[in-house]
């Protein structure tokens, strides 16, 4: 089933969702008087995508927003100790993911009875289809399920990746610049906008420095620290032996940090990817954001598409600059991000990138 949601089809339809959620997210930021928290703000970005793409839900924007605080509630109390207290964060866990249930059982059935006006399958169709393609077809708890599966995927870790994107494009203008140069170089960017039609799939997997860039994202920044395996056949490691049908886990950030493969490990630099250099390509397991094997993470593709998409949106149609005196720094935990989320002031820009004034600062300009 996961194939099938994830394919090349199915991310070709996703697309221009992604691209609508984001832009209405870039302008709503640059439209915000204040600096935003990057990092609660893509919480929210990469939950709407997971709603409004993944999901096809038509949930209005107050009532999205809504579901979004419970839903934080629920990923905060997720690893709560399992203390059922009144005041504890597992009963906190435990009330938060009722409400939200509700809240998905209520969308489910509205996107059940509404089926007209759809242009595109998405991930929830594609999971009742294929239920009904088995001869099963699935209740609404495994609905409800299947659908806090797909938005937990989608959301901590992109929203972890997105951060980490645009700090690395604040401390690093000249990488900026060379993606908008190669959005130029394509076609795709023009005169200071997206070209209309130009931000297709094949179009964007033509995009090697955006690749290099994203890739390099994601070796610095792995969202998460590693993950865990079941020892099928007992081996030999370093002289200790591991027996048959024990748990270990093994360390994707370790693994970034001591590679031999790559060269200044603790510097920024996406043309280590770049086809003279090609520093990925060495060894099968050096580099692995996504983890590796048979059990690599199914939506990598989804999450390469959407950080691409951010890129050449904040490439295109987006000024912004650090609303701090420094950089904060980073905490690993539960995923890695900036201990104060990100401080950021965008400024929206017209078609040949100048900044577009707000109403307010219009007025105070016409009257000097």
């Amino acid at each position: 089933v996961f194939s099938k949601i994830f394919s090349h089809e199915a991310l070709e339809s996703y697309l221009p969702k992604i691209q609508l959620v984001i832009k209405d997210t870039l302008r709503a930021w640059s439209s915000n008087p204040e600096s935003i928290n990057v990092y609660h703000e893509t919480q929210k970005l990469t939950f709407r995508m997971a709603i409004r793409v993944l999901l096809g839900f038509r949930i209005p924007d107050e009532e999205l927003n809504r579901l979004f605080e419970v839903y934080q509630q629920f990923v905060e109390n997720v690893f709560s100790l399992p203390v059922d207290l009144p005041f504890s964060g597992y009963r906190r866990g435990i009330r938060a993911r009722e409400t939200l249930q509700k809240g998905l059982e209520k969308a489910i059935q509205e996107k059940l009875q509404n089926t007209q006006g759809k242009d595109y399958a998405d991930a929830l169709d594609i999971l009742i289809e294929s239920g009904k393609e088995h001869g099963k077809e699935l209740t609404m708890q495994e609905l409800k399920d299947g659908t806090l599966e797909l938005i937990f995927a989608a959301y901590a870790t992109t929203a972890s990746a997105s951060t980490s994107l645009i700090m690395q494009l604040l401390k690093h203008p000249q990488v900026l610049e060379k993606l908008r140069e190669e959005l130029r170089s394509k076609g795709i960017l023009h005169n200071g906008c997206i070209c209309e039609g130009s931000l297709r799939l094949d179009n964007i997997n033509s995009l090697h420095y955006l690749d290099c860039v994203i890739k390099e994202v994601l070796r610095l920044f792995t969202p998460i620290s590693g993950g865990y395996r079941t020892v099928l056949q007992t081996f030999e490691l370093d002289g200790f032996q591991i027996p048959k049908g024990w748990s270990v886990m093994y360390s994707i950030r370790d693994t970034h940090d001591t590679a031999p493969v790559f060269k200044d490990v603790d510097i920024f630099d996406p043309d280590r990817f770049g086809q003279g250099r090609s520093e990925d390509k060495d060894g099968r397991f050096h580099y692995l954001p996504f983890g590796g094997g048979v059990r690599t993470c199914l939506g990598k593709h989804l999450a390469k598409l959407f950080l691409k998409a951010l890129a050449i949106e904040l490439a295109s149609t987006s000024r912004f600059e650090l609303a701090t005196r420094t950089f904060p720094k980073i905490t690993l935990v539960p995923v890695v991000h900036p201990v104060d989320g990100l401080k950021v002031k965008f400024f929206g820009l017209d078609s040949n990138q100048n900044e577009i004034l707000t109403g307010t600062d219009a007025m105070l300009g016409a009257t000097v």
